[in-house]
């Protein structure tokens, strides 16, 4: 009986760990390479971005919006294509915001949105500032936020796009090249903030 119990507590502490690995992503780009994981408790958003990769979808394609201090965006295929014909219903989790390095959905506004869906395939990459508690008032002022422990350590030490919370579905985390992040959002841009000279990326899983 003891062999048994001790089968099964090895059999559910090894499904337990398998639920909870997160799949890893690289973004190669022309500035550097960039590595994030996925979040398993946005599984809509994390299995759409799966899909898209393997099926090449981001492969030579563009970060074709830059704002210096706020974010990169990218998601439109190296064709042009800008949409794949669907969007992914929100996912919005508290424990998961805008600091530097979230990985989120881009979306249409609300007006035509008001379910806040996200596109099918645009993304963004928070760059964002570091905030002074003075700024962190403000936010919670201004857009009636109320920010947790965790998220007020974040916004003072790595920065990050608070107004952002609650928007737009935060699916995921850079875990490497935040140095990356900066190259770009630092590359001059022209009109509606495209690169002027292209930055361009490659997607691919990592394997475990």
């Amino acid at each position: 009986m003891k062999k048994i119990c001790l089968i099964l507590c090895i059999l559910l502490g090894m499904t337990t760990q398998a639920q909870e690995k997160e799949t890893l992503v690289l973004i190669k780009t022309t500035l550097g390479d960039i590595t994030v994981k996925l979040y398993n408790d946005t599984p809509l958003h994390r299995d759409n971005f799966i899909k898209l990769i393997n099926e090449g979808w981001y492969n030579n394609s563009p970060f074709h919006r830059v704002i210096k201090d706020f974010m990169i965006q990218g998601g439109q295929n190296a064709d042009g294509t800008v949409d794949p014909g669907y969007t992914v219903p929100a996912e919005f989790r508290s424990n998961h915001f805008h600091k530097k390095g979230a990985l989120a959905a881009a979306r249409q506004g609300d007006h035509v949105n008001p379910k806040k869906a996200s596109s099918g395939c645009q993304f963004y990459i928070v760059q964002g500032n570091v905030l002074t508690d003075a700024h962190i008032q403000m936010y919670q002022q201004r857009y009636g936020l109320n920010f947790t422990p965790e998220q007020i350590e974040a916004y003072k030490t790595v920065g990050g796009t608070p107004h952002l919370d609650g928007e737009y579905t935060v699916f995921g985390e850079v875990v490497e090249g935040m140095d990356v992040i900066d190259k770009i959002a630092n590359v001059k841009t022209g009109y509606m903030d495209v690169p002027v000279e292209a930055v361009t990326m490659t997607v691919e899983i990592i394997k475990n």
